[in-house]
């Protein structure tokens, strides 16, 4: 077994689960597996799975740590998702909750790239965005209401050290003419708890399979506002403009496709008041992605990070009741 990198408890934990034989050969992969998390490719005779860890300090520059039990956390949503929604998300394996481990079935890459890889290359599909939209809504649909869920999901304080404080609170500090506006949004989507909201629909959380896209890293499955997720995924796509400016458009449509195939899924709540939420939480999150503590690493020259200042600066001083003039300001404000 060739695992001199990996922990023993890592290599133990697929015996004692049934997933490698003793003495059978196997060999252990780093994948990436972001700021927060261990990730290996584990292949094994015949087959290949993915073993994730959780990490309690992730790696950014800024000191962030966060409770490891969000590996459970997102367990527990990989099996949610999976009951509903199976082509979407891997198939889970097996668990560990008390070494923080879990498997899942492995996604060969020339099958599921990375959206995010395709968009940052200037391959921009709408039916991709479409299909992220599309699932998404079914997730928080049939999360929607549910009083196990919300029990089960109550995971106030991973939510708020891994989103909340970081990305809101933290942007806040760096921008105290507006900490009102942002600790509003703080405030409002703490006390908001209506589905089972993932945390981290990026782009790099997301695979475009041949069968539609699969989700995956829920370490922030928190049960509260689905207009967190919806907003989120939408900011990843603004942001490109700036690094691919040659698709502006295309990225703009397919903010829009996203979020036309989400709303089709509302059915808890007047759409209204969630496309209120994320058209206000959307230029918070912008400004978080420049000034909080996970800054994005495209944007490494002053001039992008300048615009995004100013565009969120004015829509959080002007909010904005739809996501249509959020679109329509971030359209004029971006070179093209």
């Amino acid at each position: 077994m060739n695992s001199t990198a990996v922990e023993p408890a890592a290599v133990d934990f697929l015996l004692t689960r049934g997933l490698a034989e003793s003495g059978e050969e196997s060999h252990w992969t780093p994948l990436n597996g972001g700021v927060s998390s261990d990730l290996w490719r584990v292949d094994l005779p015949g087959r290949s799975i993915c073993v994730k860890r959780a990490l309690e300090r992730l790696r950014v520059a800024a000191d962030w740590h966060a409770p490891v039990s969000r590996n459970a956390n997102e367990w527990a949503w990989l099996e949610f998702a999976a009951r509903h929604r199976p082509g979407n998300v891997p198939v889970p394996l097996a668990h560990d909750p008390e070494a923080g481990l879990f498997a899942m079935s492995y996604l060969p890459p020339e099958r599921h790239p990375v959206w995010k890889t395709q968009l940052m290359g200037g391959l921009v599909r709408r039916d991709t965005a479409e299909g992220v939209g599309d699932v998404l809504g079914r997730l928080h649909r049939a999360s929607a209401g549910d009083p196990d869920l919300a029990r089960e999901f109550a995971t106030d304080d991973t939510f708020h050290a891994l989103r909340l404080e970081p990305y809101l609170l933290a942007t806040a500090a760096a921008h105290p003419e507006l900490a009102g506006a942002l600790g509003e949004l703080v405030d409002r989507t703490a006390r908001t708890r209506l589905a089972l909201v993932h945390g981290d629909v990026s782009p790099k959380n997301i695979l475009a399979g041949p069968d539609g896209p699969v989700l995956l890293d829920a370490e922030c499955a928190w049960y509260g506002d689905p207009a967190f997720d919806l907003a989120f995924c939408l900011n990843h796509l603004l942001l490109k403009c700036l690094v691919r400016p040659e698709v502006t458009a295309d990225l703009l449509a397919s903010a829009d496709a996203l979020a036309h195939a989400y709303f089709a899924h509302v059915d808890w709540e007047p759409r209204t008041a969630l496309e209120q939420r994320a058209a206000t939480l959307l230029p918070a999150l912008l400004l978080a992605r420049v000034d909080g503590k996970s800054p994005v690493e495209y944007l490494d020259d002053p001039a992008p990070r300048d615009l995004v200042r100013q565009v969120a600066t004015s829509l959080l001083g002007t909010p904005a009741d739809t996501l249509t003039p959020v679109l329509a300001v971030w359209r004029d404000a971006v070179p093209t």
